[in-house]
């Protein structure tokens, strides 16, 4: 088909850069499957990333800072604290989200970028909760990029044993009402509200990691997979009492904290004990099934259409169950679909696609994390910030409508004027989406009356707006 390639580029890409098509030239397939294990290294940008321990432990003396003035009520400054806070979190915020979108503008191996951002959001965790906004970045390269070439089960594990996820669903801090310092608090009245099995983490697991809603678990599942994680925490950065122990920063399983016995979930029993029981749970329930018609469509619906058939979706969950949960093969699987390959355009850009493909289109790399958070802010798709942990919505309906178009119209024509006077609007066309530029689009931004207007009409005509 002549539009294979640039389906490739843009579909399974992120944008076709200047001269990409041509690289792809006539097996799009086997470009995107030389991808499926993933860029030897990242780039720089990424790579200069402080580690979440690090960002941890710097966030925790802050916080200790924060805590010890305000107990001396000093109010001149408890003020500056929590401005110095804020201002350290905006900073790794920003560095990361400047690394990210620096290195989806320039990579060559767009296809492994896009799985990345996609895996990232069905772990979603939103920057509106403190300290996560200092760590979303961190937790999608430490946790997403380097877990793809492996199994589903290695991907889950990492994430849920993440301290960001830890903190974004409050696990940290959620005490089996028998372990050691349950049994210890309930003796004493006064401290009966400090500590209790919190479920963010175990519901979230069940309901959007793995199974999916209206998957055959109930709530007593959701309760027993809460007390079999209880424990799984993070290293004291800082802390002192019951959360002192620990590398600074890093997973840290508290046997104090952690519900002792056996558990049934989805009616199995796990009889292990300590992490080790947390960890079966998890392997099973990347083999479960559900899971794997859950995780199919999301990934489909991706990649093929808002409204993917049922036969495209069973055919990727049925390899990835035949593969034992292979990560690649499911990817690939994808790839190999016919349907995949059959519409140029039928999946709408969300505005994070929009923004993306259009410094690809450019050829250019964002200098400034400040301009894309704008950016992004404008057109409603803050990076990292979905606001719950279902993540972002990956369907035309949420994304499309007259006043999300005039924002984006807005901000191309921005962009539009920054790329000067010298860029050729067909040219552009031309070299990022050859054959899918329709005549009446090429016609529209021919009669343009000027080189930015004609961008402008490049950057917001259907083909670009859709991959």
């Amino acid at each position: 088909m002549k539009f294979d390639s640039v389906i490739a580029a843009n579909r399974f890409g992120l944008g076709a850069k200047p001269g990409e098509l041509s690289t792809i030239g006539k097996n799009p397939r086997h470009w995107l499957l030389d991808q499926l294990a993933g860029p030897s290294r990242v780039t720089q940008a990424i790579a200069d990333i402080p580690p979440t321990a690090k960002i941890l432990v710097e966030v925790q003396r802050l916080r200790q800072m924060r805590r010890d003035a305000k107990k001396a009520e000093t109010e001149e400054v408890a003020p500056d604290v929590v401005k110095q806070f804020r201002s350290v979190a905006r900073k790794h915020y920003l560095q990361q989200t400047e690394a990210r979108f620096q290195n989806a503008a320039a990579t060559q191996f767009p296809f492994h970028d896009r799985l990345v951002h996609f895996w990232s959001n069905h772990f979603a965790i939103s920057v509106d909760k403190q300290p996560v906004s200092a760590l979303a970045g961190a937790f999608e390269n430490e946790a997403i990029r380097p877990n793809l070439s492996g199994s589903f089960y290695q991907l889950l594990k990492s994430v849920e044993q993440h301290p960001a996820m830890i903190i974004y669903l409050d696990n940290q801090r959620s005490v089996g009402p028998s372990s050691v310092l349950g049994r210890r608090a309930a003796k004493r009245r006064n401290r009966q509200q400090e500590v209790g099995l919190n479920e963010n983490l175990g519901r979230e697991i069940l309901e959007l990691h793995t199974l999916g809603v209206n998957a055959g678990y109930n709530q007593d599942d959701v309760t027993a997979l809460a007390r079999v994680i209880t424990g799984w925490s993070i290293g004291g950065a800082g802390e002192r009492g019951r959360f002192a122990e620990g590398t600074p920063g890093k997973f840290e399983f508290r046997e104090n904290i952690h519900e002792p016995g056996a558990r049934t979930i989805l009616g199995n029993t796990y009889r292990q004990k300590g992490l080790k029981q947390g960890e079966a749970v998890l392997q099973d329930l990347a083999l479960n099934p559900a899971t794997a018609q859950h995780i199919s469509f999301k990934l489909v619906r991706h990649f093929v259409a808002d409204n993917p058939s049922d036969d495209v979706v069973n055919s990727v969950a049925r390899q990835y169950l035949e593969s034992g949960g292979d990560l690649p093969t499911m990817h690939r699987a994808i790839v190999e679909a016919h349907e995949a390959w059959t519409d140029a355009h039928c999946k709408y850009k969300s505005p994070e696609d929009f923004v993306v493909s259009a410094f690809r289109a450019f050829d250019r790399v964002p200098d400034n994390g400040r301009y894309v958070v704008g950016a992004l802010d404008l057109m409603g798709q803050t990076p990292f910030r979905p606001g719950s942990p279902a993540g972002w919505p990956d369907t035309a309906e949420h994304w499309g409508g007259a006043d999300a178009l005039y924002k984006r119209i807005e901000w191309a024509n921005a962009v539009a004027k920054l790329a000067g006077p010298k860029s050729n609007p067909l040219l552009v066309g031309d070299a990022v989406l050859g054959p899918a530029l329709g005549q009446h689009s090429r016609t529209a931004i021919s009669r343009a009356e000027s080189s930015v207007q004609g961008l402008t009409l490049f950057l917001t005509c259907p083909e670009f707006q859709r991959r």
